[in-house]
């Protein structure tokens, strides 16, 4: 291979691509360039290592502890060097707070804490909530401490009062499920802190528990009916011994199943004549959901998409179709060539497709509407109907370039997803474009598609 085909190829390789090593190098993949590159991860893999032990560190002393800390010492140094006396007082009242966060620290407390969140997965929007029950089977009565429960990037604190000898606390807190997730509730930890503020200790009482936030679906018409219904059970041109749609009658060869034999077309002719068939075909659904930022105008879109591959895909499920949820790979931060793939999403429940969806992101680097058509058609066979969900941004000709990457007979349907935009449905050749400003204008979009 000549050296300026190889260029040509690697710069085709590196079109699109959006990383960290394309931000830093460019399109670049010589030894300088591998160089910087392995700096750069050398140095964050350094910056990691010190964040981590620093937050460890700080979990314990809190930055007026940590000025203290500088305080006294330097107090000590210039007292004692300038005769200054009001700077030697400071420096032990210092010493003797510091003593004193110290044995704050010391102890644990003996009551008992249970959590427990009551539903482990929601829609967005609906109502969540999470129970924390605090017990004192000792015999003596415990003092008030502070509890936090951590939920998601949120922090739920609580103060819980003094109890007496078996006494108990019961505490129920809500859980904001605005954004689709998985949201990490606990561990429920208690605090450990002196007066003045110097140094906390948190004690972990639990274990964390997941809450799934679902995206939000609708109901649609059934996939056995309109325009979803994607030519099952329709005739194919391809020819079988045994199915439901009738074709032709042919003579009879030596392994044909008797009850096929058609008698009164063999009492004309003198010879066994056989009936023969047109294969009929089973309906299998793609649906392909581009996660590339390039290819959403806005966040609302996406989460609009998100709703709509989830609403198909539920659908299809309640059906007992075969269905292929696929979203776009993303390329690693450091890769020298875009990755070429898809992945795919559990469907053999509603529940399990609902929870990876919930956590799907928008990715920069991730493949586009055409990519992940590209790869879909590749990777899933004896595709029917293919559905291609994406945001504004995706052009009209990146839709009908994907749209031919499907083989020939495949009822490939883009929908569209801009909330700018009046509800509408386009055809061009092998290509139906639904779009739709609402998620419940998929219904209506639908039924339309299904007139036309």
């Amino acid at each position: 291979m000549s050296s300026a085909h190889f260029d040509s190829a690697h710069s085709t390789a590196t079109v699109g691509l959006t990383n960290a090593r394309t931000r830093i190098v460019g399109d670049r993949t010589g030894f300088l360039a591998d160089a910087i590159i392995t700096l750069v991860r050398f140095f964050r893999a350094i910056a990691g290592a010190f964040a981590a032990w620093f937050g460890r560190v700080s979990a314990v002393v809190t930055p007026l502890g940590w000025s203290l800390l500088f305080v006294v010492p330097a107090a000590f140094v210039f007292g004692y060097g300038l005769g200054w006396v009001e700077l030697v007082a400071v420096a032990f009242a210092g010493t003797v707070l510091i003593i004193v966060a110290a044995i704050c620290l010391v102890g644990r407390n003996a009551f008992t804490i249970e959590l427990s969140v009551p539903h482990s997965r929601v829609v967005v929007g609906e109502r969540a909530t999470g129970l924390i029950m605090v017990t004192n089977p000792t015999r003596h009565r415990l003092i008030s401490v502070k509890v936090e429960v951590p939920v998601g990037r949120g922090l739920a604190e609580i103060a819980m009062p003094g109890l007496a000898r078996g006494g108990s606390f019961r505490h129920e807190f809500v859980v904001p499920t605005t954004h689709r997730g998985v949201l990490s509730i606990g561990p429920v930890r208690t605090v450990r802190a002196d007066p003045v503020g110097l140094v906390r200790r948190e004690l972990v009482w639990t274990d964390a528990r997941e809450l799934f936030v679902h995206p939000r679906t609708i109901g649609i018409p059934s996939t056995s009916t309109g325009f979803v219904r994607d030519l099952e059970g329709n005739p194919t041109k391809d020819l079988s011994n045994s199915d439901v749609s009738f074709h032709a009658l042919r003579e009879y060869v030596p392994g044909d199943e008797r009850r096929y034999i058609h008698w009164k077309s063999t009492a004309k002719t003198g010879r066994y004549m056989v009936r023969q068939f047109e294969e009929t075909r089973r309906s299998h659904l793609v649906i392909a959901l581009s996660l590339a930022t390039p290819n959403y105008a806005t966040e609302e879109e996406f989460e609009m998409a998100v709703s709509v591959a989830g609403s198909l895909g539920v659908r299809a499920i309640r059906d007992a179709r075969n269905v292929a949820v696929v979203v776009s790979e993303k390329t690693p931060e450091f890769a020298k060539r875009k990755v070429l793939a898809v992945r795919h999403l559990n469907t053999l429940t509603r529940t399990r497709l609902l929870d990876d969806l919930a956590v799907v992101e928008l990715t920069e680097s991730a493949l586009g509407i055409m990519d992940v058509a590209r790869v879909a058609a590749d990777e899933v066979a004896g595709i029917s109907v293919a559905f291609l969900i994406c945001g504004s941004l995706a052009t009209p000709t990146e839709l009908r370039a994907a749209s031919t990457k499907f083989p020939p007979g495949v009822e490939v349907v883009a929908i569209v997803c801009d909330p700018e935009k009046i509800p509408g449905l386009r055809r061009v050749a092998g290509l139906s474009v639904l779009t739709i400003g609402y998620l419940e204008d998929l219904q209506k979009s639908l039924a339309r598609a299904a007139a036309a």
